[in-house]
């Protein structure tokens, strides 16, 4: 019979050397990941650190070597897609009989294409994918040793660069084109659609520079009772700006409401972008927590259209209400929905992306992001502003999809015949500017 040999009582067995122990089969090792590292205060203890906890390990999911979502940076790219090409489809630039240029939208003309606008209007998905960036960015820097302020002046460098180039490069253009006699009306629409795309950066210079703060309140409180006084905010913003007559309202609202804008604006992106944090923490990943979004939203924006909220998700002319000027309840429900269903798709978006072949270009287009963002808008311009030259030059009639009012579908197949060459000047313009950093 055989015996087993037992070291002396009060040993300790060691390892033979140059091996490695290993945990017992079947356990995983944890480790603490908090958005702040060494800056984040209080305790080790909580659900929240146990969220916290779990980020790294979901963060791998679908990631490659450099520790990328590629998820994330699917829905990334398709955020940024679906405001240039919502923008592309919504926007039209009416060449007028004394040879101005004059906005004008399909929407007026064809109100039953509102629903689209759900699937254009990303802002809700690009906040949550800049929340989730953020919160990701500010970790690695940490990690680095690299306090909170030198994380941020470089993190708002970044955009700083691409906003500079756009408003000198344009401002030139705009004088030149003064000085050789240009319409003021077609100066003016230039003007505002140069302009147009930077009024969201505003709310989120102002989120990146909370990302700090926001982090420790998120890991304090949670996602769901930060979001609550942000969806009332909001709430209160739609109701003073649907009220004539606030004077009987219980508790007095401030000023004449000016107030409303920069509240909405600031509280309704607030919300995504804290979605995005919190997710970035671990704190979203699960299937039943993505399906809630998704029908929560669904079901709000379903109910504030039968309430008489407009269905489309951008600001039709001759409406008089935008669910995007500023924020509404409704635009708040449609990100909810955007993001639960982002998050449903995110393992299969990964999947799909594991081919270099396919994730070439998505990372591409997230590594000059802003760029295109901000330049989208000049394309349409430039194209739209140079074939009016020419129609000029050779005397000849409006191009149709540039020029022509978009009065029915004849006007959505011809914008479509323009979008390929639309992408290839971007795509030229982009280049030229010099692109962006790569943001994780």
């Amino acid at each position: 019979m055989s015996t087993v040999e037992r070291p002396p009582a009060g040993t300790v067995e060691r390892p033979p050397a140059g091996t490695v122990e290993r945990p017992p089969a079947g356990t995983v090792e944890r480790r603490s990941a908090s958005v702040l590292g060494p800056w984040r205060g209080g305790s080790a203890g909580g659900a929240g650190r146990r969220g916290l906890a779990e980020a790294p390990r979901r963060w791998r999911a679908g990631s490659d070597g450099d520790g990328r979502d590629r998820g994330i940076d699917g829905l990334r790219a398709y955020a940024i897609g679906g405001v240039v090409f919502g923008h592309w489809l919504v926007t039209a630039l009416v060449l007028g009989p004394d040879g101005a240029l004059r906005t004008a939208s399909p929407l007026a003309a064809m109100p039953a294409l509102a629903p689209l606008t759900w699937l254009f209007q990303t802002l809700g998905l690009f906040f949550f994918v800049s929340g989730y960036a953020s919160a990701r960015s500010l970790r690695s820097a940490t990690a680095r040793g690299l306090d909170p302020a030198r994380w941020l002046r470089r993190r708002l460098g970044r955009l700083g660069r691409p906003v500079l180039l756009l408003l000198g490069g344009w401002l030139t253009v705009l004088a030149v084109a003064a000085l050789l006699g240009a319409p003021a009306a077609t100066l003016r629409t230039a003007a505002t659609l140069v302009i147009s795309p930077l009024w969201f950066l505003l709310p989120l210079v102002l989120l990146i520079a909370s990302t700090a703060p926001l982090a420790r309140l998120l890991d304090r409180y949670g996602p769901v009772r930060l979001a609550v006084p942000a969806v009332a905010l909001v709430t209160l913003s739609d109701l003073a700006g649907r009220s004539a007559d606030l004077s009987g309202w219980p508790v007095p609202l401030p000023g004449d409401g000016a107030w409303r804008v920069p509240v909405a604006v600031l509280a309704g992106w607030l919300l995504p972008y804290l979605l995005g944090m919190a997710f970035a923490d671990g704190r979203l990943g699960g299937r039943r927590t993505a399906v809630g979004l998704l029908l929560a939203g669904a079901a709000g924006m379903a109910g504030l259209g039968w309430a008489g909220y407009p269905l489309s998700a951008v600001g039709v002319p001759g409406d008089g209400v935008s669910n995007l000027d500023p924020p509404s309840l409704f635009a708040v429900c449609l990100a909810l929905a955007q993001i639960g269903a982002a998050l449903l798709l995110r393992p299969a978006l990964a999947g799909a992306l594991a081919r270099p072949g396919r994730w070439a270009p998505v990372h591409r287009l997230n590594t000059v992001a802003m760029s295109v963002y901000l330049w989208h808008q000049s394309t349409l311009l430039g194209v739209t502003a140079l074939a009016a030259l020419a129609v000029r030059l050779a005397d000849a009639g409006p191009v149709p999809g540039l020029h022509t009012a978009p009065a029915g579908s004849g006007w959505v197949a011809a914008r479509l015949v323009w979008l390929p060459l639309l992408v290839l000047v971007l795509y030229v313009l982009v280049g030229r500017a010099g692109g962006d950093r790569q943001v994780r």
